[in-house]
């Protein structure tokens, strides 16, 4: 996968590239990043990027030439398929982890990230093809968004993480939230792990999971359960969940 990013503050993207999953990922090929500063772009001395906006109103608005210039640029040379061009925006569609894994699919990616009032909206119209956000808060730009969502493509591109099946059973992947875990020792500070876990039996050990990963569902986002069809059995623990406790 290709990574374009339209940024203007790239320092800002050094440290995260340079560490941890997306360093193991640009190191084995998985991915390459490019940030690039749009200022770059602009197509005057000063290397304005932005302007007042017509009609009055307070901030600035980030101007289309620049942004349309740098996605074309950055687009050139490529095969049939397009880029998936992303505005980081308070105004986009949540993201979530189906987006992730439908953005995981594709093999050229550019984000762009503002810092001023907002967009003109002719690069809404005629640039961007996904309008994301991160949630329902306002940060100062788009660079800390387009991190999140980095992150959480490059780990599901093949290879990254080494064991496949780790993020297929991640939150959110299997509709649920993840089961607990536990590791050494088996009794801390009086604390113990559940005996299931200690038996050995690996069908009953997978019972216990998906049960507890229903149950952790139920009790935090239980709006995550209006989506999914339930099994019978998953139905069976539920209503149990639902019972009053004494």
């Amino acid at each position: 996968m290709k990574i374009d990013v339209l940024t203007l503050f790239p320092e800002m993207f050094s440290g995260v590239f340079s560490q941890s999953i997306l360093k193991k990922a640009a190191e084995s090929n998985s991915v390459s990043y490019n940030v690039v500063n749009f200022r770059e772009f602009a197509d005057n001395k000063h290397q304005t990027v932005d302007d007042y906006p017509y009609g009055g109103g307070a901030g600035m608005v980030l101007k289309p030439q620049p942004i349309f210039d740098a996605v074309t640029e950055l687009s050139n040379g490529e095969g049939g398929k397009k880029p998936r061009v992303i505005l980081l925006c308070p105004q986009g569609r949540r993201y979530d982890q189906k987006k992730a894994e439908e953005l995981a699919n594709e093999e050229h990616l550019i984000f762009i990230c503002g810092h001023y009032e907002g967009y003109d909206e002719r690069i809404r119209e005629h640039v961007i093809t996904d309008e994301i956000s991160i949630g329902d808060y306002v940060l100062t730009g788009g660079e800390l968004g387009a991190m999140v969502i980095i992150d959480s493509v490059v780990r599901l591109l093949p290879g990254v993480l080494g064991n496949e099946e780790s993020h297929q059973q991640d939150s959110f992947s299997t509709g649920f939230l993840e089961h607990p875990h536990y590791t050494r020792p088996a009794d801390f500070r009086g604390m113990k792990v559940p005996d299931v876990l200690l038996s050995g039996n690996h069908r009953l050990i997978e019972e216990w999971r998906k049960k507890e990963s229903l149950r952790r569902t139920f009790l935090r986002r239980p709006d995550l359960l209006q989506d999914v069809d339930l099994t019978d059995e998953q139905k069976k623990w539920l209503a149990e969940f639902e019972k009053p406790q004494d």
